[in-house]
């Protein structure tokens, strides 16, 4: 009775095999096409000798050729995330694949090395940026922002999460707590949200738009106990028609450009923008200054898609100007801002600053610590 299915298996793995022989041919190919080409031979010509070859010369101008001559690199690359996910189900280093084309970023699941001493120092860093800011008689709010897997890990279906990355979020609230420092847990909102609709995309590692207005309504009691009261209507409208969402997680996998029969099924979203209900006033002479917004935004990609900013503005009431960086990390958006000309000329009320939990344990790189130092 088990003849049929050891055949089959015999098959599969032979036509696996035939696959795995002929992408290697097919990169085989690629490889010697690109470092024939007149420019790389040239570049290789340079370094046949050998003590360049010792010198490890000959293979950083290859490595050159590789990197920046490839002819089909995104085909190729497609082709490998396509291979990848149809044969094996998954992700690559980048991603890991859960239930029903849930996708997870590997950098929230894993553990960090010195993961509490990590965390000490931004939660320390923190403390000196709020005494600095006081100075100025500016507050400081901090926005935690849960990972996706916190929220879904329901859908992890066996996905591998270590045990420091499920303590992580309870762990830094916690830390914010105990160093006086004013913050708001977006969690508990995100997953009243989750109740209704996705509150983070399938196939990115963000909060969709409706998480993203969740998490602005959230910080609006705290935001009205430091003082900052609604000024100006904001309203959001949907774009007609529906398109994919972000995904930029099927991006890591190489998938974002293949048809969608290839790769988990894309998020759907019908793109949100939020406008003044009515431009301000334009008061005075040509002279005048505008008043500084008395809110400011610093984060991370999370403050710059799913529209949260501007669901920001709408339910605060006021304008929020927002200095958040794409890849901002724990820092980069802070301190881009701090060293500014913005910053130095113009002084909000209230500064938010929009944290994943993700980036807390990971290591503090010497770019960091010389910026954390300065606080």
């Amino acid at each position: 009775m088990n003849q049929p299915e050891s055949r089959f298996r015999r098959v599969a793995s032979a036509g696996q095999g035939a696959a795995v022989i002929a992408l290697l041919g097919w990169g085989f190919w690629q490889g010697i096409t690109t470092i024939t080409a007149p420019t790389a031979m040239e570049r290789i010509r340079q370094t046949l000798s050998v003590e360049a070859l010792l010198k490890g010369e000959t293979a950083a101008a290859v490595n050159h050729a590789m990197a920046n001559n490839l002819p089909v690199d995104a085909e190729f690359r497609a082709a490998g995330g396509v291979f990848r996910w149809m044969l094996f189900g998954s992700g690559g280093p980048q991603v890991r694949a859960g239930c029903d084309d849930w996708l997870f970023l590997t950098e929230e699941l894993r553990p960090w090395p010195d993961a509490e001493a990590h965390q000490a120092a931004r939660i320390a860093a923190l403390q000196r940026a709020t005494a600095m800011l006081a100075t100025r008689n500016i507050q400081l709010l901090i926005a935690v922002v849960p990972d996706k897997a916190r929220l879904y890990a329901g859908e992890l279906c066996g996905a591998p999460w270590s045990r420091q990355s499920q303590q992580r979020y309870d762990s830094f609230v916690s830390g914010l707590r105990a160093a006086g420092l004013q913050h708001v847990s977006l969690l508990p909102a995100l997953q009243d949200a989750a109740r209704t609709a996705p509150a983070f995309y399938r196939t990115d590692t963000h909060w969709s738009q409706h998480g993203a207005a969740a998490a602005a309504t959230a910080l609006v009691p705290t935001v009205r106990q430091m003082g900052i009261e609604p000024a100006e209507t904001f309203r959001t409208s949907a774009a007609p028609t529906e398109t994919n969402g972000p995904g930029d997680l099927l991006r890591l996998m190489s998938l974002d450009k293949v048809p969608d029969w290839l790769r988990p099924t894309p998020d759907r979203q019908r793109l949100e923008t939020t406008e003044a209900a009515q431009p301000a006033e334009a008061g005075g002479g040509l002279l005048d200054e505008t008043p500084a917004p008395p809110v400011t935004l610093v984060g991370s990609s999370y403050s710059v898609n799913a529209n949260f900013h501007g669901r920001l503005q709408q339910a605060l009431g006021v304008t929020v100007a927002n200095f958040a960086l794409a890849g901002g990390g724990f820092f980069r958006a802070a301190d881009a801002y701090f060293a500014g000309q913005a910053f130095r000329e113009t002084s909000p009320r209230l500064v938010i600053w929009e944290i994943p939990e993700r980036v807390i344990n990971q290591p503090i790189e010497a770019a960091e610590r010389r910026v954390l130092d300065q606080w």
